[in-house]
């Protein structure tokens, strides 16, 4: 019996946070898994505008929008320093797959719904952005198949390219962009 897809997502969501390498590697391989990661970033995205509530209906917009733009920006950066500078004889991966598991990875982001809570909600919200980065780091290593270093150095690498690039978006259109 196939497991229901609301079910799957859970379950992959709580083998990601556990840092279940596993997890990864279901994920990368399920060509499924693409939207459910994208289902993963929309509901991280509405968790942190309900933490910023102050933002407003304009702000969840922006925010559900910047949040998927962010998300392709930095896979596809992920993707290609990954691939093309910091990878090995087996590095074999698709920008699919790196999309993927850093979709789900972004899943610690839903701590950020308590953002916020006066005095503890940013300490909560941080915990998660800290949580993200590990697990961003564990995606990167187990979708492009290099070593945790080489996945530190590309998640530092694509994360400042990435910023670049959102950042110069974010001024041309007026928003902040999540470049991680």
């Amino acid at each position: 019996m196939q497991q229901q897809t609301g079910n799957l997502i859970v379950d992959r969501c709580i083998g990601v946070l556990k840092l279940d390498v596993p997890t990864y590697e279901e994920i990368e391989h399920d060509p499924s898994a693409t939207q459910q990661a994208a289902i993963v970033v929309g509901v991280v995205a509405i968790a942190g505008a309900i933490g910023g509530a102050n933002e407003g209906f304009g702000g969840i917009v922006a925010g559900l929008l910047s949040a998927f733009i962010g998300w392709f920006v930095y896979a596809g950066l992920t993707y290609f320093f990954g691939t093309q500078l910091f990878g090995t004889p087996t590095t074999s991966t698709t920008f699919e797959a790196v999309l993927r598991t850093l979709g789900y990875a972004r899943v610690p982001g839903i701590l950020s719904v308590v953002g916020f809570i006066p005095i503890i909600g940013w300490l909560i919200a941080f915990i998660g952005a800290i949580w993200g980065i590990i697990t961003a780091v564990i995606a990167i290593r187990q979708s492009l198949n290099i070593t945790t270093g080489r996945a530190i150095i590309t998640a530092i690498i694509a994360g400042i390219a990435a910023a670049i690039i959102t950042g110069i978006l974010g001024l041309i259109f007026g928003i902040g962009f999540y470049a991680f």
